[in-house]
């Protein structure tokens, strides 16, 4: 099996056995699009708490989450993502948890979502985005969840790795898409992969805001795809590094 194929597996069973969640009052923050849409003069960052990945195994297990979201805040990141999924990346809802209750910018909820029960933890968690991979769920089901998160008031970011699955989430009406750089198959990197996209992207104008996500690792990196993305989502980079904060204030070059 895939990377992508070993990970759904794992993830329907882990679905299976939670609890459905009451929704509870979504945490008060600003609109991570109007931000986007607000603050073009730069290139916005997504800093992201990861413990590990199924490619390169451990990248930093004993993090402190708040520590690592809080210098990302004090950076100047547009958005905090927090890996949940536990068997694969070893995270847990109580990373975003902890990460939600003393940060006050947006937080994403990085899981492979395919039940409506993830989308409600994540809600009561303190998340104010989710996302959604195109590869990881039929058509039908992604537009039932999509629908669900916005009618909860989530916002909810769509993530794409080819010129179909762009197309797909163009049709769902979708207004925050990420061009993932990684393939969720092989897990090979290429930043290549948001440079072809961007070629082929429909003539949304600037209703859609564009996230390149993975392989970032200098602001040489971001320079790359600045023309034509509004954000970068940035994990690995700055888990490894020891000054995370100044690491993303490197990143967040100007467009």
């Amino acid at each position: 099996m895939t990377f992508l194929e070993k990970i759904l597996t794992a993830k329907r069973e882990e679905v299976a056995a939670m609890e459905q969640e009451t929704l509870r009052p979504i945490r008060e923050t600003y609109s991570f699009y109007d931000y986007l849409q607000a603050h073009p003069e730069r290139m916005q960052l997504i800093g992201e708490v990861k413990r590990a990945s199924p490619s390169k195994g451990a990248i930093k297990l004993d993090v402190d989450p708040i520590e690592q979201a809080l210098a990302y805040e004090r950076a100047g990141v547009a958005a905090i993502s927090v890996l949940t999924d536990p068997s694969y990346f070893k995270g847990s809802i109580e990373d975003l948890r902890q990460v939600a209750s003393r940060v006050s910018i947006p937080v994403l909820c990085k899981d492979f979502i395919i039940h409506e029960k993830q989308i409600s933890r994540a809600n009561n968690a303190g998340a104010t985005i989710i996302l959604l991979i195109v590869a990881a769920l039929e058509a039908k089901r992604l537009e039932e969840l999509y629908r669900f998160a916005r009618s909860i008031g989530l916002e909810v970011l769509v993530e794409v790795h080819n010129e179909q699955e762009l197309e797909t989430a163009t049709k769902l009406g979708a207004t925050i898409i990420g061009v993932n750089n990684r393939n969720l198959h092989s897990f090979e990197v290429d930043i290549a992969v948001s440079e072809t996209l961007a070629t082929k992207r429909a003539a949304s104008g600037e209703k859609v805001c564009y996230i390149s996500e993975s392989g970032f690792k200098t602001p040489e990196d971001v320079e790359r795809v600045k023309q034509d993305y509004r954000a970068v989502l940035v994990g690995e980079a700055l888990m490894r590094d020891d000054q995370p904060e100044k690491a993303a204030e490197r990143l967040r070059v100007l467009r």
